[in-house]
């Protein structure tokens, strides 16, 4: 039923035709609208439809159950909860990706707490919350746990503000829960037995259970008889506080799991009786009781030794997260020859390009690769190179998604790269050092990421980096007109660039810039779009507070907020902003904003 109609206390108006009675058209298109909406679940899909008419808007709303704002600050609380009504998941979004690197003062905002409250009052019926790069209090955790009766589901990414008290509140008061899950936030370290919070009878519903972020120790009796007790439990990512032997324990009472986060991987330092007894466990059986891993991850402190313990299951693997594990090519080798399924990679730069050579052999369906460095200063020796992409290139002609750290690169490698794997979606290589060029020839990688942006049709996401000019923009500009994100790290000769990125990217969503000589003309570029964006970022550029305001003047619904990383007020380095955040908001300026932040 729509709104309108479940408010009302009129009897609908009708026209008779013979012996038939006709509803109001508009209530008729109404409902039939709901119907039909009930079976629409992409975001885009619903948004477009909710442009059409008011009471399409009104159906769509009434009908909307799944929620995602991608930045917490483009709407307030109070216009969420009074339009749509019948919601019962949430995602929520706070800081933008740059904070992930320092290049974002810690108490910058993204509060949670004005959510909490207006759901509370708002959403009785909501079983899910999704939230990332935003500031969680114990408190705004409490009101969660005791204000949605059938809460089922909460995952928090790279969030900060709470402690193992509030994680306890979640586990005691939400009976139904079914999903922990806590993705490398910043948890307090708080001494408090969170794990023993879970009620101690009965059968869990417990399906996922993640705590690898969480630096402070477990109740690992409590740990083990919950798992005991939870039979649908799929998933289970310990921290580095759980050894191998309590791993092999808790394997053994959960057959059933699909993905495991291992912990430490490696026996606590303890002597005597346990020592010996932990020496003795044969590890692999409990790998060969878990027949259905298809994702392993964890690996931290791990000790070599034991990695042949994971042989039974990665036959069938399909993701192996090794990006805590500092392990060499051969290392590897013994492992990922086994792999044959596996869709996703994740590793340390330490398994230098031998490693990916290996991965390039055996791993023919891939579709992601990442690649961190372990040491990402600029001065850095680099153990992979244009080698390593080469053979992922021509190995993994399948891939779809890559994230490369390196300290060098050539445009043949990326070229290459291209031409082997044209599905892909996500092409991000970071090189680390500053304006470095095409390591042979010396030219700009200009050609390389151009290649990637022709040759790529399906191309959404794109990072830039090393010595770049502007016919690499242009290139962007030119045949980049599917990219949604776009990451520029020290890069491009001035504005010409960024004009070309503007007028040429029509469906860009969000832009990210640092250290580049972008001024005020190639910001000015991007009047006619900034309002079709969800946020630009730029730090250490070239953009006056002048330009800054010039924005603000132009585009009064854009919020346009300057600031400095190290909290000092005004956000100007000489005659320079040093950040620079613009977003889109349907009810202006943020009212949280602290005193270094200038909104203009």
């Amino acid at each position: 039923m729509s709104e309108d109609v479940g408010t009302s206390t009129c009897k609908p108006k009708t026209s008779v035709t013979g012996e038939y009675s006709v509803t109001n058209p508009d209530q008729v298109l109404e409902n039939v609208l709901e119907n039909v909406l009930i079976f629409l679940t992409s975001r885009r899909d619903r948004n477009a439809v909710s442009l059409v008419s008011k009471s399409w808007h009104r159906a769509e709303a009434h009908t909307r159950s799944d929620l995602f704002i991608g930045n917490c600050y483009s709407v307030a609380p109070i216009r969420v909860t009074g339009r749509f009504k019948r919601i019962r998941s949430v995602w929520l979004k706070g800081k933008p990706r740059f904070a992930d690197f320092s290049l974002m003062p810690a108490d910058w905002g993204a509060h949670f707490t004005p959510w909490a409250h207006a759901m509370a009052g708002a959403y009785r019926a909501l079983e899910k919350i999704c939230l990332k790069r935003m500031t969680v209090t114990n408190d705004d955790l409490g009101i969660i746990a005791r204000s949605f009766l059938n809460f089922k589901e909460i995952v928090l990414v790279c969030c900060d503000g709470f402690g193992a008290r509030g994680i306890g509140v979640i586990a005691s008061e939400c009976r139904n829960l079914r999903v922990l899950e806590l993705n490398e936030d910043e948890v307090l370290d708080e001494e408090f037995d969170w794990i023993s919070c879970f009620p101690m009878e009965g059968t869990s519903n417990l399906e996922s259970l993640c705590f690898d972020c969480v630096e402070s120790s477990v109740n690992f009796d409590a740990l083990e008889r919950l798992v005991a007790r939870s039979p649908l439990l799929k998933k289970l990512r310990l921290n580095r506080h759980v050894s191998i032997g309590q791993l092999y324990r808790l394997a053994l009472r959960a057959p059933q799991l699909t993905d495991l986060g291992t912990g430490s991987f490696s026996l606590p330092e303890v002597i005597g009786q346990q020592q010996d007894e932990n020496l003795e466990l044969d590890y692999g059986h409990a790998f060969a009781a878990c027949r259905s891993i298809i994702c392993l991850s964890g690996f931290r402190d791990l000790a070599p030794e034991y990695l042949p313990a994971i042989y039974p299951v990665c036959a069938n693997l399909t993701s192996l997260n090794l990006s805590y594990a500092n392990i060499d090519a051969q290392q590897l080798k013994a492992v990922i020859r086994h792999c044959h399924k596996l869709r996703v990679f994740w590793t340390l730069d330490s398994i230098c390009d031998e490693g990916l050579q290996a991965v390039a052999d055996t791993c023919k369906d891939l579709r992601e690769l990442r690649v961190f460095p372990i040491d990402a200063s600029e001065n850095a020796e680099g153990p992979v190179s244009e080698v390593g992409l080469l053979a992922i290139s021509l190995g993994c002609r399948k891939l779809e998604s890559i994230l490369y750290f390196c300290q060098q690169m050539t445009n043949a490698a990326v070229i290459a790269m291209s031409k082997n794997c044209p599905d892909l979606v996500v092409f991000r290589l970071c090189i680390i050092g500053r304006y470095r060029p095409d390591r042979f020839t010396g030219e700009p990688m200009d050609e390389g990421f151009g290649a990637i942006v022709k040759n790529c049709k399906k191309l959404t996401r794109l990072a830039v980096s090393g010595l770049l000019t502007d016919r690499a923009f242009s290139y962007i500009g030119q045949y980049g007109n599917l990219v949604r994100t776009l990451s520029v790290a020290f890069a491009a000769d001035g504005d010409t660039g960024l004009k070309y990125v503007l007028e040429g990217c029509t469906n860009l969503q969000k832009l990210e810039i640092r250290d580049s000589p972008f001024g005020d003309s190639g910001l000015l570029s991007g009047l006619h779009h900034f309002y079709n964006m969800r946020f630009v970022w730029l730090s250490s550029c070239r953009v006056t507070k002048q330009g800054c305001l010039e924005v603000a003047r132009r585009l009064p619904k854009l919020v346009v907020e300057v600031f400095r990383r190290d909290e000092e007020e005004g956000g100007e380095r000489g005659d320079f902003v040093n950040t620079l955040y613009m977003y889109r908001s349907l009810d202006g300026p943020r009212a949280d904003a602290p005193q270094f932040v200038k909104i203009l």
